[in-house]
């Protein structure tokens, strides 16, 4: 399992409190304040977990990333941290097989032993329903890089479908068309384009129509055992070196020109960042969004389904998703069975050892691992807490109102 540790970088100062170790496991969930640190977090996973991937598949050698100022300027800017620095700033990330630590203004690099499932990154950002607002967001200049390798994502995805695909919320399916590359939402006595559509749609369409295509692809190439011979992996480093060589190339298109070639290498998992699942959605369309998410991780072991949310919901929701897999292990009958999935899909079933869930405070700097009650997350969580808080004002509020009589 991997883990990474952050000290005095942007809005995190001590990092996490106690163990100082963030444990990236199956699912992983960071809650907290805007400013708090929350996406600083889920970025940095995203950059270190590339690079390591990088590493093992040979695109570069260590020394690539070790250059002085290559990591601050050309890896971090791709999420733009490359500001968050502070003086004393130390990173440590330690994957299944390169440990990376950057501290005194160095990157270094050791390798060390374990088992490594290729992964299929996708950091899928908060600004997702830009997306669907615009007519042709191809030809738009986007300034963040991060938003464009979505992008691109998300015009494979739309060209994969070659049918109706049912939505998890309102019961409407989506069509794609191909000539005006449209994406219509069809209910049951209305058919609209998704730049008409509510800004739930516009928010949910691009994560569910991405995350299901990624994981249903990394499904399918792992049941695929064949690997690059040596002269295949020969010939790709040499191309990647010409195209890193080409001056001619943005940085966008680099990327995009090596991830073509790199096809080639079968994915084993599907490491899933998501900023604000919840974006636009009223509670029960937070809940099917979730469960087909959690579904979509569940296709492949090595998968893994980072997120960071405001929502109470999403929490209180996981808790569902624990106790599932609980019951799932018990001895019900099919008649039981078949009750647990009108509740909660068993497909999106959470093992409590595959959960961590992070608070993040914006006035210390400090994150803390949020316990647990007999395996199912705590509800002593900040986002439950703002909603207590809120009960017990309007409890004052009432006190007054009699007061004033």
């Amino acid at each position: 399992m991997s883990k990474i540790r952050i000290n005095q970088f942007g809005p995190i100062k001590d990092g996490l409190l106690d163990s100082d170790w963030i444990e990236i496991k199956k699912v992983t969930i960071f809650i907290g304040n805007q400013g708090s640190g929350k996406s600083t977090i889920a970025k940095l996973i995203s950059t270190f977990t590339w690079i390591e991937k990088a590493l093992v598949r040979g695109d570069y050698e260590k020394e690539w990333f070790e250059k002085e100022g290559r990591f601050r300027e050309e890896y971090l800017n791709y999420h733009r941290l490359e500001n968050y620095f502070k003086s004393d700033s130390l990173i440590e990330y330690q994957g299944d097989v390169y440990t990376i630590t950057y501290k005194n203004d160095s990157l270094t690099i050791n390798e060390s032993r374990g088992t490594y499932p290729l992964p299929q990154i996708m950091y899928i950002p908060a600004e997702r329903n830009f997306i669907s607002y615009v007519k042709s967001p191809k030809e738009l200049r986007l300034t963040s890089e991060s938003l464009q390798g979505f992008l691109t994502e998300f015009d494979h995805a739309k060209s994969d479908m070659k049918e109706l695909l049912k939505l998890p919320i309102n019961n409407v399916d989506l069509e794609y068309i191909d000539s005006t590359d449209s994406l219509m939402i069809k209910g049951d006595d209305y058919n609209l384009n998704i730049l008409e559509a509510s800004s739930g749609f516009q928010s949910l369409v691009p994560l569910f129509l991405v995350s299901r295509y990624l994981a249903k692809r990394v499904e399918a190439q792992s049941r695929n055992k064949e690997t690059m011979s040596n002269e295949e992996r020969t010939r790709f480093k040499k191309n990647v070196a010409d195209i890193m060589n080409n001056n001619d190339l943005t940085d966008i298109q680099k990327r995009e020109a090596i991830s073509a070639i790199a096809s080639k290498f079968n994915k084993t998992a599907f490491i899933n960042i998501v900023e604000e699942p919840e974006q636009n959605l009223f509670p029960s369309s937070q809940w099917e969004m979730l469960q087909s998410l959690l579904e979509f991780n569940n296709m492949n072991e090595g998968n893994k389904l980072i997120m960071t949310t405001h929502s109470p919901y999403i929490i209180n929701y996981l808790t569902l998703a624990v106790k599932a897999h609980e019951l799932k292990n018990k001895n019900c009958n099919d008649d039981i069975i078949s009750q647990i999935e009108k509740i909660v899909s068993l497909k999106a079933a959470v093992n409590p050892t595959d959960l961590a869930i992070y608070e993040l405070d914006e006035t210390n700097g400090a994150a803390q691992k949020l316990g647990n009650y007999k395996g199912l997350p705590s509800d002593e969580n900040y986002l439950n807490n703002r909603l207590e808080e809120s009960n017990d004002s309007f409890v004052k509020l009432l006190n007054l109102e009699d007061l004033c009589r």
